[in-house]
């Protein structure tokens, strides 16, 4: 008698156009590492863009023609991350999917299989995960990988120290006085170390650093990326690293230098408040990370990586592998 195939899990990762919200979906799906994953990007309606995730008369409208016909053939499982996510992965789960959102949805977190929040957030209950941080995709294969697409950096002088900028912040106001206490620590600790320095900038930094930026490290060998139409090398950089100076304004950025090998120092973590100051409290804690200007830690660090134990976690509680099973 012929065998029916059965079809294979379809994993869809869900997020608006905020990339720390589709990296957290994209980064938990990867991780799970179960059937067939799709990455979709939500562009929700009005009024649905104002008020999700609270689900409203014709809510099956609310991220177009094109969700709304998905619903009739859901996936295994829906990952979002985000206020917008959190209603699609609503009405995904009221159609027969497994739903799994990421960050405080604003309602209760039993609407959802499971809810994942960072540990800095207040929700809690029986189907709450908390992870210390955010989820990201760093980890061994991705640092590999990372160095196979940016080798030159393997030519530059050790240590190299891989700069990460953020920007300012309703918990941190990065200003041009700011940035030149910073540069100025981290000149007088290359005069000591010597080697390279790899440094980014990111969308929220302001203008004025990112001109700054280039004059202000020339005279040291390394790169300094801010912007154009070059490739961010901000993966090769966590990837080459031997170690790691930030600013402290973002948890996603703390999470994923922390998920790497080398150590990590932060600039002024006491000037920063509210939430990510509890994260950068914790990590030094656990003496993860170091204000910067004092001892480094000797050889490397042991790395944060949250992401593969939430995804375990979330294996064991939906039974993904009893999922898997059936679908072979």
């Amino acid at each position: 008698m012929e065998r029916i195939a059965r079809p294979a899990a379809r994993v869809w990762s869900l997020a608006d156009d905020r990339a720390g919200n589709r990296r957290q979906a994209d980064a938990l799906a990867r991780a799970l590492a179960i059937g067939t994953a799709e990455s979709k990007t939500l562009a929700p309606r009005a009024p649905w863009r104002w008020l999700a995730p609270r689900r409203l008369p014709g809510s099956t409208q609310a991220f177009g023609a094109g969700f709304a016909d998905a619903l009739a053939h859901p996936p295994t499982l829906a990952i979002g991350c985000g206020r917008q996510a959190a209603l699609a992965t609503r009405l995904l789960r009221a159609h027969g999917a497994r739903s799994v959102q990421v960050l405080d949805p604003r309602l209760a977190p039993d609407l959802w299989d499971l809810v994942v929040v960072p540990e800095h957030d207040r929700v809690r209950g029986p189907n709450v995960l908390t992870a210390l941080g955010s989820l990201n995709p760093v980890d061994e294969p991705w640092l590999a990988e990372a160095r196979t697409a940016f080798p030159a950096f393997a030519l530059l002088p050790r240590p190299r120290i891989a700069l990460l900028l953020g920007g300012s912040s309703r918990h941190f106001d990065f200003d041009l006085t700011r940035f030149d206490a910073l540069a100025d620590a981290l000149e007088h600790l290359l005069v000591h170390t010597g080697g390279s320095l790899l440094a980014t900038v990111s969308r929220r930094t302001p203008p004025a650093i990112v001109a700054h930026l280039p004059p202000r490290f020339g005279h040291v060998p390394g790169v300094a990326w801010t912007g154009g139409d070059a490739p961010n090398p901000y993966a090769g950089l966590l990837a080459w690293a031997d170690r790691i100076v930030c600013t402290p304004d973002s948890v996603n950025m703390l999470s994923e230098a922390c998920a790497t090998r080398a150590p990590v120092q932060v600039f002024a973590p006491h000037a920063v408040g509210g939430r990510v100051r509890y994260f950068l409290e914790r990590l030094q804690a656990l003496d993860r990370v170091r204000p910067l200007g004092t001892l480094w830690h000797e050889g490397e660090a042991e790395p944060l990586r949250e992401t593969a134990r939430i995804a375990a976690e979330v294996r064991a509680r939906l039974r993904l592998d009893a999922v898997m099973d059936a679908a072979r």
